[in-house]
């Protein structure tokens, strides 16, 4: 009995593997085949508000305002809206002296979505045409705006940029580039190849205002605010654009203690929204709504590095105790490499990019440490620093 029940269990495992291997392979390999979607030049430049929420940013908002409003779209058709959470004077002062708004705030808990709230009510006498949200220390390529705008002209009401790395402050910074740019192909390029919506990333991503607002309404104290609108807007069966190769460039996380911290907010949420729409997931793919059904099914999905640590230990595992599993546990674990490295630019392979592979087990490591801090992450505000280098420990 007790080792029938083993079989079971490790079969039980496979097939988990299995799953999530072909899940990530399917689109990978999609993302290669298929041609990205370009937009013609619009005919309407349309009025295009952007919001940029910062907690205690005070190290990076300021660059990250002087080069949003440098955009090459013309100056009467987008403003820069600063929304400001614990912010130093001198910042507010600085911010204040730019050609820009500020919306400062002050909460209890600080979320990106009351900070939203505050800014909409704020501005909401002045609608305009399009609402883009920005991180505190994102920078646009040159044109992004443009080609935002080039989406909302074909039909698109929701639109998500390709975030990008700013730099590689670290090995480490470039691991987390990676994990990116791998996400960016598979569930944005990867999707929006088979006719599937676009992956919302919480920053880069563009709504009609009207549509915006009326998303926002009881967005709540969760701190996935991002994937909690990409919900709503795919239960509304509307697509989402991947503006493929027009950048919003992002500082990536240089060291792990931050890492940790990110990931414990992001594992906390995943759970948040598997509990909260595990059975409407199915329901509505009963529906026919195929796109809120895959939305639901990846928070079953293991954190990339997590799926590859987890493979590789089940192959030594079947290799010392079960052999005739072997082959399709080694088929498997090539596979998954396979749809994970595709996803890399081809320009980033170099001797900078076997460092940062190298620091796998550290980011392994602080994805099981930030497992411990899921509670925690659920019921308070983690805030990931920016402007922090390796050496900057506080």
């Amino acid at each position: 009995m007790i080792q029938q029940a083993g079989w079971i269990l490790q079969y039980i495992i496979l097939g988990y593997i299995f799953i999530q291997v072909l899940y990530l392979l399917f689109f990978s390999i999609i993302g290669r085949l298929v041609a990205a979607k370009k937009n013609p030049d619009a005919k309407t430049l349309r009025r295009i508000r952007i919001f940029i929420p910062g907690y205690k940013e005070d190290a990076v908002i300021i660059a990250t305002a002087k080069d949003a409003i440098q955009q090459n779209y013309p100056s009467d058709k987008f403003e820069v809206v600063i929304i400001a959470d614990s912010f130093s004077a001198a910042t507010l002062e600085t911010l204040h002296s730019l050609p820009i708004k500020v919306v400062e705030v002050s909460f209890e808990k600080s979320t990106k979505g009351k900070a939203l709230e505050k800014a909409v009510a704020a501005t909401a006498n002045d609608p305009v045409d399009i609402l883009l949200i920005l991180d505190a220390d994102n920078h646009m390529s040159q044109g992004f705006l443009h080609a935002v705008n080039n989406a909302f002209e074909q039909g698109y009401e929701v639109v998500q940029g390709h975030r990008t790395a700013k730099d590689f402050q670290t090995p480490f910074a470039l691991l987390d580039a990676c994990t990116e740019e791998i996400n960016n192909h598979i569930f944005r390029r990867g999707h929006v190849a088979v006719g599937l919506p676009s992956a919302l990333i919480g920053s880069g991503m563009a709504f009609s205002w009207p549509l915006f607002i009326s998303l926002l309404e009881n967005i709540g104290d969760t701190s996935g605010e991002d994937k909690e609108l990409e919900f709503r807007v795919v239960r509304q069966k509307k697509d989402i654009a991947f503006l493929d190769g027009h950048y919003v460039f992002d500082e990536k996380v240089a060291r792990t203690d931050v890492f940790s911290k990110q990931r414990s907010r992001w594992l906390a949420t995943q759970v948040e929204f598997f509990e909260k729409y595990f059975m409407e997931g199915w329901v509505q793919l009963f529906k026919g709504n195929v796109a809120f059904f895959n939305k639901v099914f990846q928070t079953y999905l293991l954190p990339r590095v997590m799926l590859a640590a987890l493979t590789t230990a089940w192959l030594v595992w079947v290799f010392i105790f079960t052999p005739t599993l072997l082959n399709i546990s080694l088929i498997l674990f090539v596979a998954l490499i396979f749809a994970l490295l595709i996803g890399i630019p081809a320009n980033w392979y170099n001797r900078k990019l076997l460092m940062a592979f190298l620091q796998i087990p550290g980011a392994l490591l602080s994805i099981l440490k930030a497992m411990l801090h899921i509670g925690k992450a659920r019921k308070q505000f983690i805030h990931t620093p920016h402007g922090e280098t390796e050496n900057d420990k506080h």
